[in-house]
């Protein structure tokens, strides 16, 4: 029985449901074209549509947005050459583009952090899931057994720290994306007596500042900031598993993209 992209798409929003105000809407495509194959990724960068065209997907599912911007915002772009070229190559393709980023964060518990609490193999620590965070209370580590731990389950070369990584850790915030801010992060680590946050980005003006000043003071206190691409990626390869269960008759694939910054 054929599927289209609007079912699907229909699929993505139910456990959310609806909501009033979204930047999660079918970018490029038809809604009411039938599905082919299903690829999924977390940023649709240049090289990942050309991949999922590859493979013969023709409804690709991304958690950002395709142009460099949270709110689709292309009025500079117009005579942009590196945008012109990839909208040349959608158009030209036909492939039809979902973002799914506001649904999948008001997914309980949150998709995104669901999926990164599952790679680090941290789901049975879980103490509470909170809207944009996740407190665990996990076995005694030290803040840099920590760090090479995240590394080895994620498969990433490195992550930042601030604070001190010699002690020893068991509550720990999780904040995957762009939640590392002080205006959350702060006040988290007073209200919940955390040891450490791990989140994926934030201002470096802000929680890592105020990181570096309890140390000073004294109190025991660490952060590790991932990368915002590092910390939500397994959240959109559980995406694709969970896509996989519903439309078993579809080829379904995560497409995934090296990290973009280097270490030099």
């Amino acid at each position: 029985m054929a599927v289209t992209i609007q079912q699907v798409i229909g699929t993505l929003m139910e456990p959310a449901g609806h909501l009033q105000k979204t930047v999660d809407t079918l970018k490029w495509g038809n809604p009411d074209a039938e599905v082919k194959g299903i690829a999924v990724a977390f940023m649709p960068t240049h090289l990942v549509i050309k991949q999922a065209i590859a493979m013969g997907a023709n409804l690709l599912i991304t958690h950002e947005g395709e142009f460099f911007s949270h709110h689709d915002q292309k009025d500079s772009l117009e005579n942009n050459s590196v945008y012109i070229e990839k909208r040349r190559l959608i158009e030209e393709s036909g492939i039809a583009i979902f973002r799914l980023h506001d649904y999948i964060h008001r997914y309980r518990p949150d998709g995104i952090t669901a999926g990164l609490i599952q790679a680090l193999g941290w789901s049975s620590f879980v103490e509470e899931h909170q809207p944009a965070a996740t407190i665990l209370a996990i076995p005694s580590m030290t803040g840099r057994e920590i760090a090479g731990y995240i590394k080895e389950k994620l498969g990433i070369s490195y992550v930042r720290a601030a604070g001190d990584l010699s002690i020893t850790c068991t509550r720990i915030g999780l904040l995957a994306g762009y939640r590392g801010g002080g205006a959350l992060a702060i006040p988290l680590f007073e209200k919940e007596n955390l040891d450490m946050i791990i989140a994926g980005e934030g201002p470096e003006w802000e929680t890592p500042e105020y990181v570096r000043d309890a140390v000073y003071q004294g109190k025991q206190k660490a952060l590790i900031m991932i990368g915002h691409a590092e910390s939500e990626e397994s959240g959109m390869k559980a995406l694709a598993e969970w896509i996989k269960t519903i439309y078993s008759d579809l080829p379904v694939s995560y497409v995934p993209e090296k990290p973009i910054f280097q270490v030099i």
